[in-house]
């Protein structure tokens, strides 16, 4: 048997097919290399016991204490009895309960005194905290003074386990199958790991399993980040690498063209930012290797305007331009954005348009078949230069005459496949910008984005106002909540308008903002606020006389858009909407935004809601409304976001309480991240350097010849679905 077959060997060999079937359904571990990779999340010190004092009700927990007393009670008039045994680890006592005739082998073994590992499902009973028929594994009893001082301070891996599985019974089985460690193969390279003083991996994985000191673990922790933060890096630093190897045709710039032509309208000078980030794009554009731009930037910070130079630009050079929008109503409102930034630039072909314009069509899933059947042509002929539209654009029927550069806007709500499907029209591969309003710490824009080069925008465009941010403690202050609807008003009745963001549309079917609930939502018992509810209650009471009109995703199309349009004409004073207001929507007009059950959104999404007013001359004003109790983890998410308009710090904290996610899947988070060890925001410099180690690693090696155990690494953190994201990117 081959070195590495040994050590990814399936389960059910070394344990048997019965534990293995379970491993795999509950935990997802089907290998040894799998089971060895899953790491322990804590470690008990057996004279430092777990506090009893702070379990969770309703979770599954496992705990390390000592038996302070036992006794067995009867009841059913003598025919029943129950074992209660009372546990302690000095922070707290906790019961523990057992029926029936399954009493006797924990009445012979839970003894005052004993000391066990107890694990269960924490219910309240009697208004106290209990286990009932926990599962237990004693941790044995020593005598003599040196195996109680052994016993005491030997550290004991607590693993990340299920109710079908507890944490002793993964240890066991790693027990079974550590031996393998030994056959690990090593993925970093030899000089990088002794430049390093890192440890071997078997080492590694010996000392993380079965560590003797905490320096054991420190060390192994180290390790293994390095593992985690070097594949990842290596395998974006070959798709770069691949990217400049790939032909794409240059799209030089072409003076006193269509782009001249549009800077000459433009009533404002763009922002140093903006010209910096043009200079970036306008010389990626120029090679003839496809470009893979990220563009992130604040809220308001004038992206879509860069994008469309660089469309132009492409446009001037005899390409053509696609913007990929995640939404319809963000399609139809990049569309006449464009349309109206570019006024008669945008009608080139037809009676009254400028001589050196072009079209801009919109296409979307929803469009009439003649209006369809006419952009379709446009676009196949070259009539067109510009296309903005949603997934629509993907399908087969859509051709391009000479397809040369894609924007996708909002890049994490596409799967990889449309925006392949997307790249694959053009006759060689199109240049690509990602554009992103949710600005991303830079150290999750390398794990995540790694393969694209990074452009920032973090100047905001002159003539912006400031946003004032407050939370309105609904339940606690409801005068607050009456003040809210008064301040609606007078904006209004100072000529402005107002958004009011609710998580629900209003009816029984499933929406994604019922899933978003918080735990503490779920605790409160109440349906989250909706659209249809809130429109009409403020309709006929607080905001009585206003125009307000309701949007969200389940409208028809052609509604959506009229209601936008009217919206936009300041024919509606409130818009009741669901998110699907949340990126790209630019009314400088609306001066007002407020979210109710701000506590059930995410700390980037109402970054974006945000960022939806202030965009005019007249200040903007932001309200979250929440009923949420002052010292409550979303009361602090909500104080944290009134705190700041910087996107790049909340999405820091965005970050901390979401966890990464799957940074190489499709999924932003949410999912059991490829990522066991690391950390992309505490551990910022292991990236940083791993990023570099890797670049200079693939500029040597493009094909890693030389490294076969980096290169199997590679291949085992590159399953077949991975290995196509990244193909794709």
């Amino acid at each position: 048997m081959d070195r590495v077959s040994a050590f990814d060997e399936p389960l059910k060999k070394t344990l048997g097919p019965a534990t293995a079937k379970v491993m795999a359904e509950h935990l997802g571990l089907h290998t040894v290399s799998d089971l060895l990779h899953h790491y322990p999340r804590r470690y008990a010190e057996r004279g430092e016991l777990t506090p009893l004092s702070e379990l969770p009700l309703d979770e599954h927990v496992t705990v390390v204490a000592q038996v302070a007393d036992a006794r067995v009670l009867k009841f059913n008039q003598g025919r029943g009895q129950r074992l209660e045994v009372t546990i302690t680890d000095g922070s707290g006592r906790l019961q523990l309960v057992f029926f029936g005739k399954g009493i006797h082998k924990p009445h012979k073994e839970l003894l005052p005194g004993s000391r066990a590992m107890f694990a269960g499902k924490v219910s309240m009973f009697n208004r106290k905290l209990q286990l009932a028929h926990p599962a237990y594994e004693p941790l044995g009893a020593a005598s003599a003074e040196d195996a109680v001082d052994a016993f005491a301070n030997q550290l004991i891996p607590i693993y990340a386990a299920c109710k079908q599985l507890e944490s002793w019974k993964i240890s066991k089985a790693v027990d079974a199958v550590l031996p393998s460690a030994r056959d690990a193969v090593d993925p970093l390279p030899p000089s990088l790991r002794e430049g390093r003083g890192l440890a071997t991996l078997p080492e590694a994985l010996q000392a993380i399993h079965r560590p003797r000191t905490k320096a054991d673990i420190a060390a192994a922790r180290d390790r293994l980040k390095w593992d985690e933060a070097f594949v990842l890096q290596v395998a974006l630093a070959r798709r770069r690498y691949a990217d400049t190897q790939l032909p794409a045709v240059a799209r030089k710039q072409v003076p006193d063209g269509l782009l001249d032509a549009f800077d000459a309208k433009l009533p404002f000078t763009l922002t140093e930012g903006q010209q910096k980030v043009t200079a970036e794009i306008f010389t990626d554009l120029a090679t003839e290797h496809p470009m893979h731009r990220l563009l992130q930037g604040e809220v308001g910070s004038g992206k879509t305007l860069v994008a469309l130079r660089a469309m132009l630009a492409v446009v001037d050079a005899g390409g053509q331009a696609a913007m990929l929008a995640p939404t319809e109503v963000l399609a139809q409102q990049h569309h006449r954005s464009v349309t109206e930034m570019m006024g008669e630039l945008a009608e080139g072909g037809m009676l009254g348009g400028a001589e050196q314009g072009t079209k801009v069509v919109l296409l979307t899933g929803s469009m009439g078949a003649a209006a369809r059947r006419q952009a379709l042509l446009d676009l196949v002929t070259g009539e067109a230069g510009i296309v903005i539209g949603t997934h629509a654009l993907i399908e087969d029927k859509v051709q391009f005459h000479d397809l040369g550069l894609v924007v996708v806007d909002e890049q994490h709500r596409f799967g990889v496949e449309q925006r392949d499907a997307l790249r694959s029209k053009g006759k060689q591969p199109p240049h690509l910008l990602v554009m992103t309003a949710t600005p991303i710490p830079r150290t999750v824009a390398m794990t995540v984005f790694g393969d694209l080069e990074t452009s920032v925008l973090d100047q905001l465009p002159a003539g912006r106002s400031p946003i004032a941010s407050h939370v309105v403690p609904a339940k606690d202050k409801p005068h607050f909540l009456a003040r809210t609807w008064e301040r609606v008003r007078e904006e209004v009745e100072k000529g402005h308008q107002a958004y009011v963001v609710c998580p629900r549309i209003g009816d029984d079917e499933d929406e994604p903002g019922k899933k978003a609930a918080s735990p503490e939502d779920e605790a409160e018992k109440r349906p989250p606020l909706a659209v249809l509810e809130i429109a009409e209650q403020i309709a006929s009471g607080p905001l009585k006389g206003l125009r307000v009109e309701v949007l969200h995703g389940r409208m028809q199309p052609d509604d959506k858009d009229a209601v936008m349009r009217r919206f936009t004409a300041g024919e509606v004073h409130v818009l009741v909407a669901t998110t699907v207001i949340e990126v790209g929507v630019n009314v400088p007009n609306a001066t007002v935004m407020v979210i109710m059950d701000a506590d059930r959104f995410g700390v980037s999404q109402l970054h974006q809601l945000r960022g939806r007013v202030g965009r005019g001359s007249a200040a903007g004003l932001c309200l979250l409304v929440s009923e949420m109790p002052e010292a409550s983890p979303a009361r602090a998410r909500l104080t944290a976001v009134a705190a700041t308009l910087d996107g790049f710090e909340l999405s820091r904290i965005d970050l901390e309480q979401r966890r990464e996610g799957d940074v190489l899947g499709q999924a932003q988070s949410g999912v059991r991240s490829s990522l066991r060890m690391l950390a992309v925001i505490e551990d910022e410099e292991i990236i940083a350097e791993a990023r570099e180690e890797a670049v200079a690693t693939v500029s040597a090696d493009p094909d890693l010849e030389h490294l076969p155990e980096l290169r199997t690494a590679l291949d085992a953190l590159l399953d077949t679905e991975r290995e196509q994201y990244l193909e794709k990117g």
